[in-house]
């Protein structure tokens, strides 16, 4: 098998992870294979693997392990994880899963330290989500903790880019997902500083974590040896007893901050207002359904799915759902319902006109939403999103299908909304002369450029109108 260093564990000083086809092998580096073969092996972190709170692997016999990697595997720690179906990271990511990966990440910290461990590093990278629930995967950022030692080194990380992002979504409505598209690391305290009025500076949770450390921060530019070596107590049980304090504290001030203060756009109403009637609702899902029942595709993405009606609609027949959206809090509050369901969804903040782009260094630490997406599922639901792409965005019809087609390796549902259309005709806002050409055989040509039609019905009174299609040359 073609064996590629995957680039997302680049800055990892103890080991690096390898991509052998669809598996995924993690390399400790010979330095530090006796720290982490004992922390591996041992009952607690084992345990946690089991009930899915970390990443499941296995450890691979030198001889298989050389297979993969190649002879310098010989030396080293070789472990294979379970893979993830789609991951996703914080530039995708509602206010809700920032706040529900924090709080993971801390209880797993407050669960190590009866056992010894602890987490040397404290980044949302850590974390992919398997459907709603979040996975702790970076095996690596475990340790072995000094017992008489009450700082977490990683506390400042946990507040940039945990912390800071989320105050701000919460106070002030600035999405916490565009902070990582500019900021790898977070956010820090001096920034936030100078947004906020002098009254807020000197209120919780804004004291403690911005006031004082942007204070502190000249202090600890002229001291920086003083202020960041480890600090040892006589007494580990009153350590321990510092750090599970100030981790409850963070326990508690992230779950004051998974509450918007701000409501979003119009979309978040979007259900309230649409122009369906309860039988044209009914005749759409049913449409759905049949196609559901007959194909039963594993994988969907669902594109502007909104409060997530046929998400979860695919879910109940065991598809694995990626729901897409560009606000926030609907992708929220799906993931709410998602988690309180166990519905296997993954809600994700994504706009197909404008993507989420490759990352980090390179561009190739994080892969864009199209790396992963295309050629993942063998469904595609484009329901009420076409006239939203072809007019808000001004991408072309021949753009849009093309798009679809790259997405899905078989299905794509997709709805044809036409220019009579209200909802079509608000978009327009005076332009209708530019879309007049947007009848139902223009629509109806270019999708048959890649896909063969196989049913279709009228929905809707407006002309709205359904459409199941075959991507041609499908196996």
């Amino acid at each position: 098998m073609a064996s590629l260093k995957h680039p997302a564990s680049l800055r990892d000083p103890a080991g690096y992870l390898v991509k052998c086809d669809n598996r995924l092998i993690r390399v400790i580096r010979p330095e530090f294979v006796n720290e982490y073969r004992l922390l591996l092996t041992g009952p607690w972190l084992q345990g946690q693997c089991q009930t899915g709170t970390v990443g499941a692997f296995r450890i691979l016999h030198t001889d298989e392990a050389v297979g993969f990697v190649g002879p310098e595997a010989a030396e080293c720690l070789c472990l294979e994880h379970d893979v993830i179906d789609f991951p996703s990271y914080p530039t995708e990511w509602p206010l809700e899963m920032l706040c529900a990966a924090a709080e993971h990440t801390l209880e797993l910290c407050l669960q190590a330290l009866k056992h010894g461990s602890g987490l040397k590093d404290a980044t949302p990278f850590n974390i992919l989500f398997q459907g709603p629930r979040p996975v702790f995967v970076d095996l690596l950022s475990f340790e072995t903790r000094d017992v008489h030692d009450p700082t977490w080194l990683a506390h400042g990380q946990f507040v940039r880019s945990f912390l800071l992002p989320a105050l701000l979504d919460t106070r002030y409505g600035i999405a916490c997902h565009t902070t990582f598209l500019s900021r790898r690391d977070g956010i820090e305290p001096e920034e936030v500083y100078r947004l906020l009025t002098p009254f807020a500076r000197f209120t919780p949770p804004f004291l403690g974590n911005v006031t004082m450390p942007a204070l502190l921060a000249e202090r600890a530019e002229r001291q920086p040896g003083k202020m960041y070596a480890r600090k040892r107590l006589s007494n580990p049980d009153q350590a321990t007893f510092v750090l599970q304090s100030l981790l409850s504290r963070l326990v508690r001030t992230v779950q004051t901050s998974s509450t918007r203060r701000h409501r979003s756009n119009t979309w978040t109403t979007y259900s309230e207002t649409c122009t369906y009637t309860p039988a044209e609702t009914a005749r759409k899902t049913a449409f759905v359904e049949q196609f559901l029942k007959e194909s039963r595709p594993a994988r969907v993405l669902d594109i502007g799915c909104n409060t997530g009606h046929f998400s979860f609609l695919a879910a109940r027949y065991g598809s694995r759902v990626v729901a897409t959206d560009l606000d926030p809090e609907v992708v929220g509050g799906l993931w709410r319902r998602a988690k309180e369901e166990q519905a296997n969804i993954l809600p994700l903040v994504v706009n197909l006109a404008r993507p989420t782009p490759a990352l980090g260094w390179r561009n190739r630490e994080t892969p864009s939403f199209l790396e992963r997406a295309e050629g993942h599922f063998d469904a595609v639901f484009m329901l009420a999103v076409v006239h939203h792409l072809l007019v808000t965005d001004q991408i072309p019809l021949d753009e849009i299908i093309e798009q679809a087609s790259r997405l899905t390796t078989e299905w794509l549902v997709i709805e044809y909304v036409g220019p009579d259309d209200s909802q079509f005709k608000r978009l327009l806002r005076g332009r209708e002369a530019l879309y007049r050409w947007f009848e139902r055989g223009a629509f109806e040509k270019e999708l048959s450029k890649r896909f063969e039609i196989i049913r279709q019905d009228k929905v809707a009174d407006n002309g709205r109108r359904l459409y199941l299609v075959r991507r041609c040359n499908a196996q």
